[in-house]
């Protein structure tokens, strides 16, 4: 699902200075119909790599690292700690179903930057995965193309990170809506890599009638591709797989932080109103306020299944709040000392 932007949206802004490549990245802000893929020719025996870097400004980067499993440099954003002296964490940052080439991202919607500019931790925000639920397809799909993100932010970018950053390898993940699942089957597919895990409005289940059409809506009508490429046949194992609901046990001894709004509208829409902005507010109410409606009830049922199991988690549940980005800068802080305590930092 998207997160629904209003006009009112925060922008970076800055100086690009090439140090390694003259290549630039452009940020699409409206949606673009997916085309036929196709594939670029394989780089056999070439590792995970900083293929380029650009300083922006300040302590925010551009980089882009060649994955060899899915055969394409990924472009990412990081923010650098505000004190690099001694070795940092770092928070991976996932964006929503754009994947945050459209605009649509952490650092152009949320005031990210500069709640981060005097936090001592690395940040790390991926602008590629647009529809693909940052997971391992079992196929190639004819339009999307391949997506192998869990092997590339599990195993292929962080040895990458950790050397090029000079960190000191404790990690911590966060996610929104589409990745709001994705994080959780990332911990609980890598169970040694990350210390904290923060979902705000997702829904963790997949396998069930719910979450698949959860997850059919961000595949298939955003990103035009075919879902039984990703993980196999409807109702099949693939699906069970990869749902967190299911698989809840496993994230035991994380530091969890789950929330969702209830889907009513709150003070970002009444700014919408009293700036006269009639489309982005109807938008936003209902399209965005169905959305979380129904993010709301998979939270419920994950609540539950964690406290069946007896598993700590801080629970969410925002009294109003629709599916847009002004209640997720709001998660973020709120977030944050819990994220800070997994990366053993002050919040």
């Amino acid at each position: 699902m998207e997160w629904h932007r209003a006009r009112f949206g925060r922008r970076y802004t800055g100086r690009r200075t090439s140090v390694l490549a003259a290549a630039a990245l452009c940020f699409a802000s409206v949606f673009i119909a997916p085309t036929q893929a196709t594939a670029a020719p394989v780089r056999a025996g070439v590792p995970a790599v900083v293929e380029s870097l650009e300083h922006i400004n300040g302590n925010l980067w551009n980089f882009r690292v060649y994955s060899p499993s899915m055969n394409r440099a990924i472009p990412l954003l990081i923010i650098r700690p505000a004190d690099t002296s001694v070795p940092r964490p770092t928070l991976y940052m996932l964006n929503g179903s754009g994947g945050g080439k459209d605009g649509s991202n952490w650092l152009n919607q949320t005031d990210a930057l500069e709640f981060f500019a005097d936090k001592n931790v690395n940040v790390v925000v991926p602008l590629d995965g647009e529809s693909s639920y940052y997971t391992d397809w079992i196929e190639d799909d004819p339009r999307m193309g391949r997506h192998k993100w869990a092997t590339f932010l599990t195993r292929e970018l962080p040895p990458v990170i950790d050397a090029a950053l000079g960190t000191n390898g404790v990690n911590a993940i966060s996610g929104m809506s589409m990745s709001a699942t994705s994080v959780l089957n990332l911990a609980i597919q890598a169970p040694d890599l990350y210390k904290g895990v923060a979902a705000y409005s997702g829904c963790a289940q997949t396998s069930d009638p719910l979450g698949q059409a959860f997850v059919r809506t961000v595949v298939e009508l955003r990103g035009g591709g075919d879902p039984t490429n990703m993980w196999g046949p409807y109702d099949g194992p693939g699906w069970r797989a990869n749902d967190p609901y299911l698989h809840a046990e496993k994230l035991r001894g994380l530091s969890l932080y789950i929330s969702t709004g209830s889907g009513r509208p709150g003070p970002y829409e009444t700014a919408l109103a009293e700036a006269a902005q009639t489309s982005e507010l109807m938008d936003q109410t209902l399209v965005g306020g169905i959305i979380e409606v129904a993010t709301n009830v998979c939270t419920r049922h994950l609540a539950d299944r964690l406290d069946e199991l007896d598993i700590p988690a801080t629970i969410t549940f925002r009294g109003v709040g629709t599916h847009s980005w002004g209640y997720l800068q709001d998660e973020l802080h709120a977030s944050w000392p819990q994220l800070a305590a997994s990366l053993g930092l002050a919040p």
